[in-house]
């Protein structure tokens, strides 16, 4: 008996994992095409399909850079497929598999990424059929987000981890802790940018931050505002923030809320900026951002499908 007892379960397991599918996509565009993947459950029908947007820097669809690897997207993705809900996640423009449609630094904007985001928005519904759609953007994807969900047709929006002030705010706030000089001379850099004004005379140390390659760019992210873009979304949203996330705070997720008083508002304990499960302080925290292996927040899980399914 318990030898048939455990093929039943067997048989049971491989048949519900080779329900689901994951495929690579493209998405043409002018400077090359985008790569990514839909995982879905293909024995789920009318399932809602959520697009993944990931954070600042050369991530990937999966939630990994160069120099991190955590998997915190690709498990996110596996976990509502378990929910019965699809996820189309991608590379970024320039990043992995999506490298040859990366636009020189001084070409790229930020609202080209809001683009791409409506393109794949567009490929869920007219190629594969989704109406039901999702947007969760996490960190910098959070901004992106709000603003692809203000001019495509977006069931709900979710902010996982996302700023509650502008970008030049948010550097000043990393930077508090630096010397006043430090502080002063990225101020006066800042407000010349916030004016549309390049700057040439950067100082060396700051160079990473506003070389002038990359101001272009600064200059246009800059001209969002995460408190007043979120107040302009009308489906339903929920906003996520975890209580050990070293890069925003839960006072990012105060504002977002204020600013849409019908937001729902989630905040998870020992989640941190990777949504794992860590305490904020010792090595822990840092250890994770570069743990494949280590799962994601489980009440974070929950929390997404219950609101895509209410």
């Amino acid at each position: 008996m318990k030898i048939l007892l455990f093929f039943f379960v067997y048989f049971v397991s491989c048949y519900a994992h080779a329900a689901f599918k994951e495929q690579t996509v493209h998405l043409d565009t002018e400077t090359g095409h985008l790569v990514g993947s839909l995982l879905y459950d293909q024995a789920a029908t009318n399932a809602p399909l959520a697009l993944l947007i990931a954070g600042s820097g050369p991530t990937d669809r999966n939630g990994n850079n160069p120099s991190m690897h955590n998997n915190s997207l690709k498990m996110l993705a596996q976990a509502l497929a378990q929910a019965g809900i699809a996820s189309l996640r991608y590379d970024k423009r320039g990043v992995a598999e999506s490298k040859e449609a990366g636009l020189a630094e001084t070409d790229l904007r930020f609202n080209q990424y809001v683009n791409d985001a409506a393109a794949w928005l567009n490929l869920a519904r007219q190629e594969y059929g989704f109406k039901h759609l999702v947007v969760i953007g996490h960190s910098e994807g959070s901004l992106i987000g709000m603003l692809v969900s203000q001019q495509a047709e977006v069931s709900q929006f979710i902010s996982i981890a996302g700023a509650g002030q502008r970008i030049d705010k948010i550097l000043l706030r990393q930077l508090a802790t630096q010397p006043a000089v430090v502080v002063k001379q990225t101020s006066t850099i800042l407000e010349q940018l916030l004016k549309g004004a390049s700057v040439a005379d950067v100082p060396p140390y700051l160079n990473a931050l506003f070389r002038p390659s990359v101001q272009p760019y600064m200059i246009s992210w800059l001209k969002y505002d995460p408190q007043l873009e979120i107040a302009k979304l009308k489906q339903p949203v929920l906003i996520i923030q975890g209580t050990t996330d070293l890069q925003v705070t839960v006072e990012d997720a105060e504002l977002l809320a204020q600013a849409n008083p019908k937001a729902i508002k989630q905040i998870i304990p020992e989640m941190n900026h990777v949504l794992k499960t860590t305490p904020l302080e010792g090595e822990q925290n840092i250890q994770s951002y570069n743990q494949p292996d280590l799962p994601i927040n489980s009440e974070l899980v929950q929390a997404i499908t219950t609101f895509i399914k209410q």
